[in-house]
């Protein structure tokens, strides 16, 4: 897995892992989900980017592709909030290609506390790092310390759409 904590822009991971991500992430969501976990995922990257985190962009790249699969019918179970059944599905999707236990943990622990307020900080950075980008993203968290040239060029090619009225709705 690859480690990222360059001043390089930050790119989504083109490795078969996160591929196969995207490949699921497209396959099962809507338009507005897929440009949220992108933005959720680049904004997170940058954050560890500018705090000189060193954090497996791989990792939270499939963190932020599977963040709220809870949300979908095909993966939410009755009886567990959606961070759960997300981190169940990228549990599933990780172990059934061998991925190394640790790294399977930390990616679960990211999706199921993406939404814990205070927590994901004090956790290794994928961790935080979802959670960091998932509340700028939705609440705008952290905005005006985000490059606005950076913010502005992730936005335009994953556009919101009316995302604060059309989420939670969709779904």
């Amino acid at each position: 897995m690859a480690t990222s904590n360059t001043a390089s822009a930050i790119v989504i991971p083109d490795s078969p892992l996160a591929k196969e991500a995207t490949e699921i992430l497209r396959e099962y969501s809507t338009d507005l989900l897929y440009n949220h976990s992108i933005r959720v995922y680049l904004f997170g990257a940058e954050q560890g980017r500018e705090r000189n985190l060193r954090f497996d962009a791989e990792l939270l790249y499939v963190a932020a592709a599977f963040h709220d699969f809870g949300l979908l019918k095909k993966f939410s179970s009755p009886d567990e909030r959606f961070e759960v059944d997300g981190a169940n599905a990228a549990r599933e999707f990780l172990a059934a290609r061998k991925i190394p236990e640790d790294q399977v943990q930390a990616v679960w622990e990211a999706i199921a506390l993406h939404t814990t307020p205070g927590i994901p900080r004090h956790m290794r950075p994928e961790i935080a790092l979802l959670n960091s980008g998932v509340i700028l993203d939705v609440l705008g968290v952290g905005f005006d310390q985000f490059p606005a040239e950076l913010r502005e060029a992730i936005v335009a090619s994953y556009p919101r759409r009316n995302f604060k009225t059309a989420f939670l709705p969709d779904y």
